[in-house]
């Protein structure tokens, strides 16, 4: 090893500074506004974008988040008057993204009640396997419901009913909504047949109600955060691997793909029928995920990132290894060329194998080449996790080596 590059671990070594996000900025909780309305996995904490935005950004700096998921970004954006643009592969952030910015309305749920339920319109997902999701007690009922939802104009009743059907559909589903991709497993099946058991329309009903209050009161808060009328764009289902950013901005955050769970879509694919996307188009963005397509090469200019692959002997783990770095890597290092001012690029240190990868370590070198320079790096430990913990990872069979603190990196325009 080159004397260079052990100066060069030393001083990322050195410019790693412990941190907590939540107790840095004020807010009541993560979930708190428009944060936390939809369950997205892997979503960014509102508190590390406003962190970003009050140290490192001026009003009507422009904000990018090419790997945008929920939409955080641009959510937060708003709060400090920055302009922004937010891509995903995944169609439901431009749904999430209007609902989250929205004005206060008035509600009368009462009367949607009524509506819903002198329906007769009906509506059925295109896929053939819905009848795996849903016991058949449940099918007719959810297809007035979601006939009711499709026969709304485009307006903001539609927008409120929303994020509450979709939680409670799922839930009324055969769904473990606590595993990484739409799965059956014996506890939601025992909860199926506890639902089962129960008054499950008045049920149905009781949620619904619940969900559409705690919109309404998120939006409330969100808007007493005093979010400013900015310039935003919005491209959702794209392919942010290949989609070229037109104009230049002066600052990229995001959060990439996690190594280890990149199959967002087919976490979310329930959702996306019932809003009425197509089997095709939904397996046509399901073959875009990193793990499903092919990915051209790319110099990956790390020593940390050879080490690494170095160490993987399986030949399908390689590859996914390989394909993670030249897909990230390979979209960031094209978008940062039209990137003016920093980068902020939220990772963990990702299990392949029982292995931990310092995917924050990998960025850092690669992106010194292209002639960034390097910051600091800001650890935060991670709080909780949405997904099961194991201490024995059932796919390796080895002790579970997901990260336990995601880190910061930040890295500014020479």
């Amino acid at each position: 090893m080159s004397r260079r590059i052990r100066e060069g671990e030393v001083e990322i070594q050195s410019k790693l500074k412990e941190i907590q996000f939540r107790k840095s900025i004020r807010f009541p909780s993560t979930t708190h506004a428009t944060f936390g309305l939809y369950r997205y996995p892997a979503k960014f904490i509102p508190h590390v974008i406003a962190y970003i935005l009050s140290k490192y950004s001026k009003p009507e700096m422009s904000i990018f988040d090419p790997f945008a998921g929920y939409g955080t970004v641009g959510v937060i954006s708003r709060l400090y008057a920055n302009d922004y643009e937010l891509w995903d592969l995944n169609p439901l952030l431009g749904i999430l993204h209007r609902i989250s910015i929205m004005k206060p309305i008035s509600v009368e749920i009462n009367g949607i009640f009524k509506d819903l339920i002198s329906n007769r319109k009906e509506f059925l997902p295109d896929w053939p396997r819905i009848e795996y999701w849903y016991p058949s007690q449940f099918i007719s009922f959810f297809s007035q419901v979601w006939g009711y939802y499709h026969s709304l104009p485009e307006n903001e009743i539609k927008m409120i009913l929303t994020i509450p059907l979709l939680k409670v559909s799922r839930y009324f589903s055969f769904d473990d909504s606590q595993r990484q991709k739409l799965s059956r497993s014996s506890r939601s099946i025992k909860r199926i047949e506890n639902l089962l058991e129960l008054d499950w329309k008045k049920k149905f009903y009781e949620l619904l109600e619940s969900e559409i209050n705690r919109v309404l009161k998120g939006i409330v808060e969100y808007q007493r955060l005093f979010p400013c009328d900015v310039k935003f764009n919005i491209l959702a289902g794209v392919d942010s691997l290949k989609q070229e950013l037109k104009e230049e901005k002066d600052i990229l955050i995001t959060s990439p793909p996690y190594l280890q769970s990149q199959e967002y879509i087919r976490q979310a694919k329930l959702d996306l029928f019932w809003l009425g996307y197509k089997e095709e188009y939904i397996k046509q963005l399901s073959k875009l995920e990193i793990p499903y397509r092919d990915i051209d090469p790319i110099d990956i200019y790390s020593k940390t990132y050879e080490q690494y692959l170095g160490q993987i002997n399986e030949v399908h783990i390689k590859k996914v290894f390989q394909r993670y770095f030249w897909g990230v890597l390979g979209a960031l290092t094209r978008l940062q060329e039209k990137i003016t001012s920093y980068l902020f690029l939220f990772v963990g240190h990702a299990s392949s194998r029982g292995i931990s990868i310092p995917i924050d370590k990998i960025f850092v070198e690669h992106f010194s080449k292209l002639g960034w320079r390097y910051e600091i790096t800001l650890v935060d430990k991670i709080v909780s996790r949405r997904l099961f913990s194991y201490k024995i990872n059932p796919a390796s069979g080895r002790p579970d080596a997901r990260t336990k603190v995601e880190n910061l990196v930040i890295l500014k325009r020479r």
